[in-house]
């Protein structure tokens, strides 16, 4: 089984900014989560791992592969979504996955077209392999990204930030390919969305300033908040006063009206009312520690 180490990975910017501070992680095989707000850190993590930016220090592994002394190494097994794919213009998507096969070193022509027929196939674009990329919808383009990203067979695949931006029934289908594909290989989806990882993902950790600030099963987490999470409809005017006085994990608008959490080891008093945790309060209250 395939395993990802990261040990105490630190990574500052020029203009001082931290984006990674001290991140050790283990990852198996599967789908594993990282969410974080925007600035969290996510997407340093996700281009270091992939070889495109280096850490400052720290180690990283991927089974007898060291990444750092080794990029060559990773990249071979490596298959990579970033956030923006962008493609080529005018060509098609048997074109392009015939490109990206070519250059990662598949030399023979009908073997390219087998596998590119293949990866067409698997991510529901067959049908659209002569049609050009450019006029393709937002799921459409993400299939197309992750068929690239799974030239050669890789042993681990990141995907960041993929669901943005996609309509309901597109996150649907690319959820559908992505938790086939995490069934044999580490897959690492780095997200702001809790969605995407309540749906897919049997591991996760939550990034926050640079830090990993949670680390665990997504069940896990919610048990953890079990009985210590509390809600109440209040006045939009009220909120920073209720931010004073309790611990407000999120608030929300329900018909224009501001719903708070709050996290308490206790009913904080009569007018609040206990509420099962989703992994929405595992987010947040991970942020506030």
């Amino acid at each position: 089984m395939s395993t990802l180490r990261l040990e105490q990975l630190e990574k500052t910017y020029a203009n001082g900014v931290k984006a990674l501070d001290n991140v050790s992680i283990e990852i198996q095989a599967g789908m594993f989560g990282l969410l974080g707000p925007n600035g969290a850190g996510k997407s340093t993590l996700m281009r270091t791992v992939a070889t495109l930016q280096e850490a400052d220090s720290g180690n990283a592994s991927l089974n007898e592969i060291n990444i750092f002394d080794d990029p060559h190494g990773l990249r071979s097994v490596l298959g990579y979504l970033p956030q923006e794919f962008g493609v080529y213009p005018r060509i098609t998507a048997e074109q392009l996955l015939d490109h990206m096969a070519l250059l990662k070193g598949i030399s023979n022509k009908k073997e390219r077209k087998e596998l590119v027929h293949h990866l067409l196939q698997r991510v529901n674009l067959y049908q659209k392999r002569n049609k050009s990329v450019k006029g393709f919808s937002g799921g459409m383009k993400q299939r197309i990204g992750i068929a690239q990203a799974l030239i050669g067979s890789p042993k681990l695949l990141i995907v960041d930030e993929p669901t943005a931006g996609l309509d309901p029934g597109e996150r649907n289908r690319f959820y559908d390919l992505l938790s086939e594909v995490g069934e044999d290989v580490i897959v690492i989806l780095s997200t702001h969305i809790v969605d995407d990882v309540r749906e897919l993902c049997t591991q996760m950790a939550v990034m926050n300033m640079g830090k990993i600030v949670y680390q665990g099963a997504p069940e896990d987490g919610i048990q953890a908040l079990e009985g210590k999470v509390f809600e109440k409809r209040i006045a939009k005017a009220e909120l920073g006063a209720y931010k004073n006085d309790f611990q407000v994990i999120s608030n929300r608008l329900i018909g224009g009206q501001p719903v708070i959490h709050v996290l308490s080891d206790s009913l904080p008093d009569k007018s609040f009312q206990a509420v099962a945790p989703t992994l929405e309060d595992v987010f947040f209250s991970a942020l506030e520690e």
